[in-house]
C-alpha cells in the first residue's frame, strides 16, 4: 500500500457569510424600534461612534437655533421699537401708567387668591381625589379580594375565596379542572390525591397548577382547612359578587347565576332555555326550543333577547389589553401628482465617527489595534445602516409605483402582487424583499399599513384580468353590510353577487374569506327581532 502526500490547486466559487454581510442582513430585518435599540447598543459598545446631537457640533447648532429670533419675534421687536416714546415727558408719562397698571393687577390677583390653609395643611376639599392617586389598574383578583375582605367569611372561608379569586382567567371563569371520580380505581384515586395536594400547595404558594393535574374545588378547600361540603356554598357567594357570574365554571353556570340575580327562577322560560337549550341558542334554532318546551315561538324570541343582554364574560372589563402603538418606518406623501417616499428618522441617533477620540486613543500603542478594530466596525455599521435605509426606500417606491391605483382610488383597486414582482423591479432576491417588508409599516395618505399588506394573491375576473384577494374580501364585507338582516345572504348568493361584479370565485373561498373577516354564517347573522 503506497501512501503519499500531495498538493493540488482548485478554483471554486462559494458564498461566504462575512461578519459584515451578517450585520447588514441583521439590520435589514429589524423594525424601526429594534433598529433604534441596536444603534444605542452600538453607541455604548463602540467609543469611536458618537451621536451628532450629543457632540459639540450638535450643541452649537442647538444654541444657534435657540438664540436666533423667529420671524414673529422680529416683527414684535420692530413694532415695540416703533411704539417707544422719544421725548422725556412721554417716557415719564409711560412709566407712571406702567406703575398704575402693575398695582391694579397686583391687587386684583391678591383679592382673587384663595386663603392659605390653616397651619400650612390642605383641607379635604383641596386634596386630590383618591382616584387621582391610582398608580396601577385594578385587576379582577384585586376587585374580588376587596369584596371578600368586606364579606362575612370566617378565616378558612376567606382563604378559600382568595384562592378562587386568584385562579380566574381573563374572562372571569374558574380555571380549576373538575374531575368525576366515580369510575376511578382506588390506586388512581390515591395517585390523583397526591398530585392534587401538590398542586393545591403550589397554588396556595402563589404558583400555577401544571397542565393535566386534576385540581378540584374540594382540594382547595382541604388546603384551606375548609369542609369540602361548604366549598360549593362559598363559591355560590363569590359568584354573586361584582361582576355577577364571576368564578363560574362554564357558560351555562355563569348565565344561570345572572338569571337568578334578575329574579328568573326555574319555572321561567329564560332559566329553562339557559339550563337545557344553549346549544340551540348558539345555532339560533329557536323552532327546536319551542317544540321541546311546548311554547310559542315569540316567547322563545323574547327569552333569547333577555339572554342576549346577559354578560357571557364577567371579567371583560378587567382584562388588561394594552394598546399597541405603531411607529411607521417610512412615509409616503403626495406632492403634486407624484408620491414621495422618505424614511422616518425621528428618534434615530445620527451616528458619526469621532475622529478626535480615535486620534487620542491611537497615541497609546497598546490601544492601537483595539481602535483599528473599532474603526472598522464603525464604518461597516454606518454603511449597513445607510444601505438598509436606501433599500427600504427603494422597495417602498417600487410598491407605490405598482399600487398607484390603490393610493389614488382605494382598496377596491389593490392589484395582485407577489415578492417576485418587486424583486425583479429593484434587482434583489425575494428573500431580501421578504426581510425588508417584515415588521415594517408605511404611513400613507390612506392610513398606516404593513408593507406585507400590499402583497396579495390574485383572483380571476371576466375578461382575463385579475384582482387582489384583499379587494375581494372588502367586496364580500360590503355585500354583507348592505344585506337584509332578517334575510341574510348565503355564501352561494354572495357568489352570485360577485359574479355580477365580474368576480369569479368559489363558494368555499367565500366561506374562507368570511371567516378571515370574522363574519358569521347566514344562519347566525339572521335577526329575528
Amino acid at each position: 500500500m503506497d501512501v503519499r502526500l500531495s498538493m493540488q490547486h482548485k478554483l471554486s466559487q462559494s458564498v461566504v457569510m462575512t461578519p459584515q454581510l451578517q450585520m447588514a442582513i441583521k439590520l435589514l430585518a429589524l423594525s424601526r424600534l429594534e433598529l433604534i435599540d441596536q444603534v444605542r447598543a452600538e453607541l455604548m459598545e463602540n467609543p469611536i461612534l458618537e451621536d451628532q446631537a450629543d457632540g459639540p457640533e450638535g450643541e452649537r447648532r442647538a444654541a444657534e437655533v435657540a438664540e436666533t429670533p423667529s420671524i414673529d419675534q422680529h416683527a414684535a421687536l420692530e413694532a415695540r421699537s416703533e411704539a417707544l416714546p422719544t421725548s422725556h415727558e412721554d417716557r415719564a408719562a409711560m412709566e407712571a401708567t406702567r406703575q398704575e397698571d402693575y398695582w391694579e393687577k397686583f391687587l386684583e390677583a391678591y383679592s382673587n387668591q384663595s386663603p392659605l390653609p390653616a397651619q400650612g395643611r390642605l383641607n379635604n376639599e383641596e386634596l386630590p381625589s383618591l382616584e387621582a392617586t391610582l398608580t396601577r389598574r385594578s385587576t379582577l383578583s384585586d376587585h374580588l379580594e376587596w369584596q371578600i375582605l368586606l364579606s362575612n367569611f370566617n378565616e378558612a372561608e376567606r382563604n378559600f375565596a382568595v384562592l378562587v379569586a386568584r385562579n380566574l382567567d381573563d374572562n372571569g371563569y374558574l380555571t380549576l379542572k373538575a374531575v368525576s371520580r366515580e369510575s376511578m380505581t382506588p390506586a388512581a384515586l390515591e395517585a390523583e390525591a397526591k398530585e392534587a395536594a401538590a398542586a393545591a400547595a403550589l397554588v396556595a404558594a402563589g404558583g400555577e397548577a401544571e397542565p393535566g393535574l386534576s385540581l378540584t374545588i374540594e382540594d382547595l378547600a382541604r388546603e384551606c382547612d375548609l369542609d369540602p361540603e361548604d366549598a360549593e356554598e362559598v363559591l355560590k357567594i363569590i359568584q354573586t359578587l361584582d361582576p355577577i357570574g364571576v368564578a363560574s365554571r362554564d357558560l351555562r353556570e355563569c348565565l344561570l347565576v345572572q338569571a337568578e340575580y334578575f329574579d328568573y327562577d326555574k319555572d321561567d322560560l329564560v332559566w329553562q332555555v339557559i339550563d337545557k337549550h344553549l346549544h340551540h341558542v348558539e345555532k339560533r334554532n329557536f323552532g327546536a326550543i319551542a317544540r321541546e318546551l311546548h311554547c310559542e315561538l315569540t316567547e322563545v324570541y323574547e327569552a333569547s333577547r333577555v339572554i342576549q343582554h346577559l354578560e357571557p364574560r364577567p371579567g371583560r372589563n378587567f382584562a388588561s389589553e394594552d394598546a399597541q402603538y405603531i411607529t411607521p418606518d417610512v412615509y409616503v406623501h403626495k406632492v403634486g401628482d407624484d408620491y414621495v417616499v422618505s424614511t422616518n428618522d425621528d428618534g434615530l441617533p445620527k451616528l458619526k465617527i469621532n475622529e478626535m477620540q480615535a486620534r487620542s486613543l491611537m497615541k497609546d500603542p497598546k490601544a492601537k489595534q483595539f481602535v483599528q478594530d473599532k474603526l472598522t466596525s464603525a464604518r461597516w455599521f454606518l454603511r449597513s445602516i445607510d444601505q438598509r435605509q436606501k433599500t427600504v426606500v427603494k422597495v417602498t417606491q417600487s410598491i407605490v409605483e405598482k399600487q398607484r391605483d390603490f393610493f389614488e382610488k382605494g382598496i377596491e383597486y389593490l392589484k395582485p402582487m407577489i415578492l417576485r414582482d418587486v424583486a425583479e423591479a429593484v434587482g434583489m432576491h425575494e428573500s431580501t424583499i421578504s426581510r425588508v417588508t417584515t415588521n415594517k409599516y408605511v404611513h400613507t395618505p390612506r392610513g398606516i399599513f404593513e408593507l406585507k399588506y400590499f402583497f396579495n394573491s390574485s383572483i380571476s375576473v371576466e375578461g382575463g384580468t385579475e384582482i387582489a384577494s384583499e379587494a375581494v374580501k372588502q367586496a364580500i364585507k360590503k355585500i354583507i353590510s348592505e344585506e337584509d338582516v332578517r334575510n341574510p345572504l348565503s355564501d352561494e348568493q354572495i357568489v352570485k353577487r360577485l359574479e355580477g361584479q365580474k368576480v369569479l370565485i368559489a363558494r368555499r373561498t367565500v366561506a374562507k374569506y368570511r371567516e378571515v373577516l370574522g363574519l358569521l354564517s347566514s344562519a347566525k347573522r339572521k335577526q329575528y327581532y
